[in-house]
């Protein structure tokens, strides 16, 4: 059994939304970062934290593929040339939006105030609403990969939602779309209606 800690206003989110899209039973423990309950499972306090039998495994990103690996789901296969675009795709939409709302978290709420410098949104709203535009590019039919829903969709959708409640600029149209169509997914709506 698995169990999954970090709220999912967190990106447990993208856990949260994997295991469902799997159909795999898991506990959730809805608690904020660096709390105790998630200092418990991580020192850093980070979340999300995958717990299996006692091992516990941080990162969404590595938590997602190793999921994907062990149930051999939302993947290609390690070691194919699909897998290395997927990774590509993934780290990709960490590197160019993750980052970038990080980045304005920290500087809008995270940070000691006196440490933080709005201003440093102005260049991230650019730079975010650039890369969708390389992104956009990537699409290959509903999906990232083409046909095959994978983990770098998981990415891209949790980073669009993220962007929306951030306020920054809307996406192109065809992710607006691309978007509206993942939210329609039963599992995303599953992990929506969690406390």
């Amino acid at each position: 059994m698995y169990e999954v800690i970090g709220s999912r206003a967190s990106r447990a989110f993208r856990v949260l939304w994997m295991l469902e899209e799997l159909g795999l039973h898991y506990v959730h423990l809805p608690v904020a970062p660096h709390s105790s309950e998630a200092r418990a499972a991580n020192p850093s306090g980070k979340i999300p934290v995958l717990r299996q039998n006692g091992a516990t495994l941080s990162d969404s990103v590595a938590i997602m593929t190793y999921l994907g690996d062990v149930h051999e789901a939302l993947s290609f296969p390690a070691g194919s040339l699909e897998r290395a675009r997927q990774d590509a795709l993934t780290q990709r939409m960490i590197d160019e939006l993750d980052s970038a709302l990080w980045i304005a978290a920290r500087h809008s709420f995270i940070l000691p105030e006196e440490m933080r410098v709005p201003e440093v949104k102005i260049t991230l709203k650019w730079e975010f609403t650039r890369n969708l535009g390389f992104v956009s590019r990537e699409l290959r039919g509903p999906f990232l990969m083409g046909e095959e829903f994978t983990i770098p969709d998981i990415v891209l959708t949790h980073c669009l939602r993220w962007s929306r409640r951030a306020n920054f600029p809307e996406p192109p149209d065809i992710l607006g779309a691309y978007l509206q169509q993942m939210e329609t997914r039963p599992a995303l709506q599953s992990v929506d209606a969690l406390p």
